[in-house]
C-alpha cells in the first residue's frame, strides 16, 4: 500500500491555525455518490479526514460540511484511513467558526 507521510517541513509550512474537532461530513470523488466521513481537524485552508475511501495524493474531493454546500480539496497526503486536505479556496473565517462552534455544541449534547 503505498502510503505517504507529511514531511517535518510540511507540518512547519502549514498555512493556518488548526482547530481540533470531531465532525461528520459528506465526501465524495468527482462524478460519485456522497458517502459520510468524519474531520478530526479543520483551518481555514483545510482538513484531516478520517474515511475508508481509497484516495491518492493529487486527486480532487469534494466535502460537504454541515449546514453548507460541498466544497471542492485536493488530497495534499494519504496513511491508512487519513488523509490531509487542502480548500480549493479558504473558508471564510466565521464559516470555519460556525463549524467548530456546532461541532462542539453537538458533543456537549
Amino acid at each position: 500500500m503505498g502510503a505517504e507521510r507529511q514531511t517535518e517541513y510540511d507540518r512547519k509550512a502549514r498555512a493556518a491555525e488548526r482547530r481540533h474537532v470531531q465532525i461528520p461530513v459528506k465526501v465524495r470523488r468527482p462524478g460519485e455518490t456522497w458517502f459520510s466521513s468524519g474531520i478530526t481537524d479543520v483551518s481555514v485552508t483545510g482538513f484531516r479526514l478520517q474515511s475508508f475511501m481509497k484516495l491518492s495524493v493529487g486527486s480532487d474531493i469534494w466535502i460537504m460540511l454541515p449546514g453548507f454546500e460541498g466544497r471542492r480539496a485536493r488530497v495534499n497526503w494519504t496513511r491508512a484511513h487519513e488523509a490531509g486536505c487542502a480548500f480549493e479556496r479558504p473558508l471564510h473565517p466565521a464559516i470555519l467558526d460556525h463549524v467548530v462552534r456546532t461541532s462542539l455544541a453537538a458533543a456537549t449534547r
